[in-house]
């Protein structure tokens, strides 16, 4: 299968990560029940990566399984500060190298902390974005601990219907 040879793909090749890539058709705010759907998985497996700034405007990435939402409160409790809330789209887009859509944690264009919702370890596989919308690579969780230096933190709440 031919698949975009994006940044986050160069950087998982380097490290030796072998990654089976989905391509699917992209959908403006389809967001990861379109993804699962599209790829015949559960939603619980799609691991998005969100964009934050603290109120220091501080970036950071959250890694967060695609079921659920991060609880701000209880990220912002960890990391001992004021709040945190969502990056813009611009600055997310200019923080990453990434467009909206397409944020891959690996291959960031700027250094900043990342957390991972402790339950996307329990999982066998996952599915994340590749650097590109419509583009998710499948690996192994594990692969995350190897290849980012992340911290593990359970932040994740069930998405309100």
């Amino acid at each position: 299968m031919k698949y975009p040879i994006t940044q986050a793909v160069r950087i998982l090749r380097s490290k030796g990560v072998e990654i089976v890539p989905h391509l699917f058709e992209y959908v403006e705010k389809g967001g990861t029940s379109h993804s699962s759907e599209a790829l015949g998985v559960s939603e619980d497996e799609i691991v998005k990566t969100l964009v934050f700034e603290t109120n220091d405007d501080e970036p950071l990435i959250v890694l967060m399984r695609g079921h659920m939402m991060v609880s701000t409160k209880k990220l912002a409790r960890h990391i001992g500060i004021k709040s945190v809330a969502p990056a813009t789209p611009e600055k997310a887009n200019r923080l990453t190298g990434y467009v909206i859509g397409g944020t891959s944690p690996f291959g960031l264009k700027t250094e900043m902390p990342i957390y991972a919702e402790e339950s996307i370890f329990e999982l066998e596989k996952i599915y994340i974005n590749g650097g590109k919308r419509g583009f998710l690579v499948e690996l192994a969780p594990a692969v995350l601990k190897d290849v980012l230096d992340l911290e593990t933190v359970e932040v994740g709440i069930e998405k309100k219907v």
